[in-house]
């Protein structure tokens, strides 16, 4: 097992890696920015170090500075988290030509899966995105030819903002689809395993806001045909550690693969509350080289989890909402996480992603974990900027999200917008 690993990332996903190396015995390291010097995962790694000012191309994405960084504090490894360099394979070599244990897929793997450039449908309408990540940047919907050069010239410029490359592809743009991904595991001896799906259809301007697990309208005989070719698929290339293959799901039930993503999700919360895998903690066992089992436990799904991602913006319009939180109190009770880096006094920048907490919960059925959430949203009390809390208490009282009857385009519908 490693003895130290630098956690290359910052907020809550920094802070929910460094717990796992914490129940693990491992130390950690921190990087961050100048804007992040207060955070909470700085404050609880054993060693943190300052890689650059606010700008993430200065900083999160610079690689010679987060190597800077893991060599003069001596790590075993690196955990990427997700966004910023987890999906670099650049950055992967580098770490394996420094001999630092890179928390991922090996190099060629993510580079093979990365090769999201190639159009696997033709014909409008279509939908640019950046082949370097995901989360809505980079992403353009073309429905016509006259159209084309400036959405691409605009998915670009984003993708460079936030990936540090400005790559982007085309696929086919489905109208109304529902977004279904399956999270895998693989370990260093050939074996490969599926934990269920999950449903990500909620999202506004393509990045999610809901996620639950298992999907309301994948039936057990799709699920078990379509995770055992998701498993052979990746065992035959030899897939290793976290990752996710993600498809759309047209209104026959017919589903289309996307892409796959080289490392953990943000959602991934539901799946480790319905399967009891925390899979964190089995990304950093597999790149030790424990097999499978020993990564993982026994694997054995029940009840329902759903997830709310918390933003700090306005929501109605999206607009993020930068400043100081004055107050944050989290609900608690039975089946009820929250995974955050955030704290009362604390100061949310403008530089990043407006995600500032996860809220999850777990039920017996559907039923018990969307009243779960209701409750769990009404006692969710963040004050001083503003939050995406109410928009996400209008969509679990929808009886449409209820009835389980919902695509991507959900959020329009329920606001009455075009997605604007």
């Amino acid at each position: 097992m490693f003895q130290k690993i630098l956690v290359a990332n910052r907020g809550e996903i920094a802070l929910r890696v460094i717990c796992a190396c914490k129940e693990l015995g491992i130390s950690t390291v921190a990087v961050y920015s100048e804007a992040d010097r207060n955070s909470l995962h700085v404050r609880f790694a054993d060693e943190a170090v300052c890689i650059g000012p606010a700008r993430s191309s200065e900083s999160y994405l610079n690689i010679p500075q987060v190597i800077s960084a893991a060599e003069i504090t001596n790590v075993d490894a690196i955990h990427p988290g997700y966004g910023f360099l987890s999906e670099n394979a650049n950055f992967a070599k580098v770490c394996e030509a420094s001999e630092i244990t890179f928390i991922g897929p090996r190099p060629e793997i993510i580079e093979m899966m990365g090769e999201k450039d190639r159009a696997r449908r033709i014909g409008y309408p279509l939908i640019l995105k950046a082949s370097a990540g995901g989360g809505g940047r980079g992403m353009r919907v073309v429905r016509k030819q006259d159209e084309l050069l400036s959405a691409y010239q605009t998915a670009r410029s984003e993708a460079q903002q936030a990936f540090g490359t400005p790559d982007v592809y085309a696929e086919k743009f489905l109208e109304h689809p529902r977004h279904i991904e399956f999270q895998v595991l693989g370990d260093q001896h050939g074996k490969v395993v599926h934990l269920g799906e999950r449903e990500c259809s909620i999202q506004r301007r393509h990045q999610k806001l809901v996620e639950e697990s298992p999907s309301p309208v994948m039936e057990p005989k799709q699920r078990k045909e379509l995770g055992a070719k998701v498993v052979k698929a990746l065992e035959q290339i030899g897939y290793t550690n976290a990752g996710t293959v993600e498809f759309l799901m047209d209104q026959d039930g017919a589903l289309y693969f996307i892409e796959m993503n080289t490392r953990i999700q943000v959602e991934h919360p539901v799946t480790e509350l319905v399967t009891g895998v925390d899979l964190i903690k089995a990304q950093i066992r597999i790149a030790s080289g424990e097999k499978m089992e020993d990564a993982t436990g026994a694997i054995m799904p029940s009840g329902h989890a759903i997830e709310c991602r918390i933003n700090a913006e306005d929501p109605m319009t999206f607009v993020p909402s930068a400043g100081r939180i004055t107050t944050f109190q989290a609900p608690g009770g039975t089946g009820v996480r929250v995974d955050s880096a955030a704290y009362a006094d604390a100061v949310i920048p403008p530089y990043y992603d407006s995600m500032i907490a996860k809220l999850i919960v777990k039920g017996r059925d559907r039923t018990e974990a969307i009243g779960r959430m209701k409750r769990a949203l009404e006692m969710f009390v963040i004050e001083g900027i503003k939050t995406s809390i109410p928009l996400h208490r209008r969509i679990l009282a929808d009886p449409d999200f209820a009835a389980g009857k919902f695509d991507t385009h959900f959020i329009e519908r329920l606001l009455g917008t075009n997605g604007k």
